[in-house]
């Protein structure tokens, strides 16, 4: 099993695949990466889309018939990428229930900062997911420039339990430097628990995952690509995962271990 956790596969909920065909090619682009399972996570409340969870939920039995149809070998999961937004606890506890978990499994919430800051808000937000028994992990927080400054901002986070995940085309260098620069450094830092391909269509925002992992093998070895897959696919089951310690930014160059073995 391959999980990719963070996509934009189903056609006409948002900026990703705008119809049934686009949604069939990131199909073939997925199983071409090994992927088996993929999490849809349409935006929702980021002040253009809004995807409630009966949407996705129908869009997601659509999809997976479709895949069927074809014949093809990959299973698309429900999920949501949620903007950051004051009332997300509210909604959460609300019996109407509009928001989804990954995988609807009541413990994992994707969640989608800003660009250009980091609400003030935002910890604790973080905090009050957490009391209600969810944990929250931060999408490509190597796209928000406020972490690529001060990536002690994300330090800060994941020392409380939160979780972060980078894009599969930010480590394998398909995007600018500056993304490629911060997701590895992340990585290296212990402040990044999944790759995900955050894909949107095959041109410029496919999955990645295939050409992310090669890096990660040659790089730093399968141990961290092992830890990548086995997380993600603990998540889609609700499972814990495994968390190392986050590694302070402290100016020196010098690797430490990864889990304490390595």
């Amino acid at each position: 099993m391959n999980v990719d956790i963070h996509s934009h596969i189903l056609w006409g909920l948002d900026d990703g695949a705008q119809s049934p065909e686009e949604t069939l090619a990131l199909a073939r682009d997925a199983v071409q990466n090994g992927i088996t399972h993929v999490i849809a996570t349409p935006h929702h409340m980021d002040g253009k889309y809004e995807n409630p969870a009966s949407s996705i939920m129908q869009r997601v039995d659509e999809a997976n018939c479709l895949l069927a149809e074809h014949e093809m070998p990959l299973v698309i999961l429900p999920g949501m990428e949620l903007h950051l937004y004051g009332e997300a606890v509210r909604d959460f506890q609300a019996a109407e229930q509009t928001l989804l978990t990954l995988n609807h499994t009541g413990l994992y919430v994707l969640l989608e900062l800003p660009y250009d800051h980091v609400p003030v808000y935002t910890e604790r937000l973080l905090f009050d997911l957490q009391m209600e028994g969810y944990i929250p992990v931060i999408a490509h927080p190597e796209r928000n420039h406020v972490i690529r400054e001060r990536p002690s901002t994300l330090y800060r986070m994941v020392e409380k339990g939160v979780l972060a995940q980078v894009t599969a085309a930010s480590v394998a260098g398909e995007f600018s430097d500056r993304y490629r620069e911060i997701s590895r450094k992340l990585i290296e830092h212990n402040l990044i628990h999944f790759i995900a391909s955050d894909a949107h269509n095959i041109t410029r925002r496919r999955f990645a995952l295939k050409a992310a992992y090669e890096w990660i093998d040659h790089k730093l070895g399968q141990q961290y690509t092992r830890f990548f897959q086995e997380n993600a696919c603990r998540l889609i089951f609700g499972q814990d995962i495994a968390a190392p310690s986050p590694l302070p930014f402290t100016g020196k160059k010098k690797r430490k271990k990864f889990l304490g073995l390595f």
